[in-house]
């Protein structure tokens, strides 16, 4: 089995081929076009039982790795920690080319039997997409709102209150009477703003129900969880990918960020607060939780046993929150083991 690593950039590409004892059978470098795989392919026909790899593949290396699969080949993801680890121990120096990240690559991929196969990109890249493009909107709603309470306050005393709706604010600055030529300004520039918040939220309004449409079509049973609509399933499923990737649901947990970090030392057995993982998916699960605690049932009921237990309001919010994303992968894992037969 031939081992190629692939080092990607933006504008070029670097191969390298490593035979089972590690010996370079060849290079190449490319620039990054729409035939970069094909010329790729036709470089390593060669080596008939060959293996890519790839650094990043979800990443900048997520064009060359799908084009790579499209071609029929078997491609491996290779994580940037383990390419630059690997390129340390191997040459023990910091130096640095795009042929010894190849190598690196190739190395890793040889010696590790543990990486992810780069899959085809499914539903959940097209739910992770949705999901993102509504979270940007949402996002420049929120900064446009801002901006117009910042000139209401200005044009008027003690401004609008918050959450102020689209018709609201056009009743407000209706009933607002410039005094100088700069509060006629404000204004003017008020109901420019009030006309891009119309228009945010009817774009969030569209992406909302193509988002409901996808994951419908997607047959997720994560909607099936008591504070999960199609928003978050959306953002949970996207953003978690290919389920089986996680070997179990405290790999998952860890991943989310639900999972305490141990800090023991000595005979002293502690765990702190783990704030690494997928951040969306930890705010996900953190509004379902939310939503549970505010609800009567196994959530509600969870978090008040934490409490009787003398937990504070946040240790029992994260436990809840660790209960959900254990229930949370067994519906993805439910949900990939439903589809897969189809795919195959």
């Amino acid at each position: 089995m031939i081992t190629i690593g692939i080092d990607p950039h933006k504008t070029s590409i670097t191969a390298a081929a490593l035979d089972p004892a590690s010996e370079l059978l060849g290079q190449q470098r490319l620039p990054c076009a729409a035939d970069t795989a094909q010329q790729l392919v036709v470089w390593a026909e060669r080596w008939p039982d060959r293996t890519w790899a790839v650094e990043g593949a979800a990443g900048l290396g997520h064009g060359v790795a799908q084009q790579l699969l499209a071609a029929g080949e078997r491609v491996l993801d290779v994580p940037a920690k383990l390419a630059a680890r690997a390129r340390l121990l191997n040459s023990g120096s910091t130096r640095k080319t795009d042929l010894v990240d190849a190598l690196a690559v190739a190395a890793v991929a040889l010696h590790n039997g543990k990486l992810r196969h780069v899959e085809p990109e499914d539903e959940t890249v097209v739910l992770r997409l949705l999901s993102d493009r509504r979270d940007d909107l949402v996002a420049e709603r929120t900064r446009t709102l801002n901006r117009l309470h910042v000139l209401l306050r200005d044009l008027a005393p003690g401004g609008a209150r918050c959450n102020l709706t689209t018709l609201e604010a056009s009743r407000f600055l209706s009933a607002i009477r410039p005094l100088t030529l700069a509060d006629s300004e404000r204004k003017r520039i008020a109901r420019a703003l009030l006309d891009d918040l119309r228009r945010a939220d009817r774009q969030v309004k569209a992406i909302s129900k193509t988002i409901e449409a996808a994951v419908a079509a997607s047959n997720t049973t994560l909607t099936e969880v008591f504070g999960i609509g199609a928003v978050l399933a959306a953002k949970i499923a996207g953003h978690a990918g290919d389920i089986s990737r996680f070997p179990s649901k405290a790999h998952f947990a860890s991943y989310s960020g639900t999972a305490p970090i141990e800090a023991s030392s000595g005979d002293l057995r502690r765990h702190r607060l783990n704030r690494g993982g997928n951040r969306q998916l930890n705010t996900a699960l953190h509004t379902a939780a939310i939503c549970q605690i505010r609800s009567a049932g196994r959530g509600q009921d969870h978090y008040r046993r934490k409490l009787a237990e003398l937990k504070s309001t946040k240790e029992a919010q994260r436990s809840l929150k660790r209960q959900l994303s254990n229930v949370v992968y067994r519906h993805l894992l439910a949900d990939h083991h439903r589809r897969r037969p189809i795919r195959d």
